[in-house]
């Protein structure tokens, strides 16, 4: 489990085939002497397990799975990415619970500068969108945002400057992919309440646990 607060913007340092899937050499600032082999480390928001250690770099396998739903399947030598480690017990929860699980590629669609914030707007998938609401959390490329405005499909992210500097959220371009997450507590209530009744939420059902429609 992650927070979506990116630790460091590493750097792919080289890229491997192993299997169906790939292994991955990412340098990081993050002081690999408190990893161990068998941590998790979100990488641009997909769950990856710690494999070895070279110096300042990190070996892990992406998957066949991993690679054919998120960004990672193009990853590259000299790539930015963001990384974080797990949560631990006791830690403060400032962005919103993540998995490390994508759910799907996004699109940016529109990224401009809007003085006090830079603005990123985002195509979601269709099957995701219906998780997604105004004010509500989402994972980009591994980074718990708030969204503050859905049109459709489309969603508008106000990026505030600290993170612009910290990420490289700031440096998307129209066309760029990027992994999202939505938030699982969005999924299941869909899922709570599609098991309950065949007709999702409805009158009745809201009846039954005490509220009136």
């Amino acid at each position: 489990m992650f927070t979506g607060l990116v630790e460091d913007v590493g750097t792919i340092a080289w890229v491997k085939p192993q299997g169906s899937g790939q292994l991955l050499g990412i340098r990081t600032a993050i002081p690999l002497g408190d990893v161990s082999v068998g941590d998790s480390i979100a990488t641009n928001g997909v769950c990856l397990t710690a494999e070895g250690f070279e110096g300042d770099v990190f070996r892990a396998v992406a998957g066949r799975e991993t690679l054919e739903r998120s960004t990672l399947a193009r990853a590259r030598a000299g790539q930015r990415v963001h990384l974080e480690r797990a949560l631990a017990v006791g830690d403060r929860l400032g962005g919103h619970l993540v998995q490390g699980h994508v759910d799907g590629l996004g699109e940016v669609l529109r990224s401009y500068d809007a003085q006090e914030s830079w603005i990123l707007w985002i195509r979601i998938p269709r099957e995701l969108s219906r998780y997604v609401a105004s004010k509500g959390s989402l994972c980009v490329d591994g980074v718990s945002l708030t969204v503050n405005e859905v049109a459709g499909d489309d969603a508008r992210l106000n990026i505030v400057p600290h993170t612009a500097r910290v990420t490289r959220l700031g440096g998307l371009r129209p066309g760029d992919r990027v992994n999202l997450e939505v938030d699982i507590l969005a999924k299941y209530v869909e899922r709570l309440l599609g098991g309950s009744t065949s007709g999702g939420l409805t009158p009745e059902l809201l009846r039954q646990y005490g509220y009136e429609p």
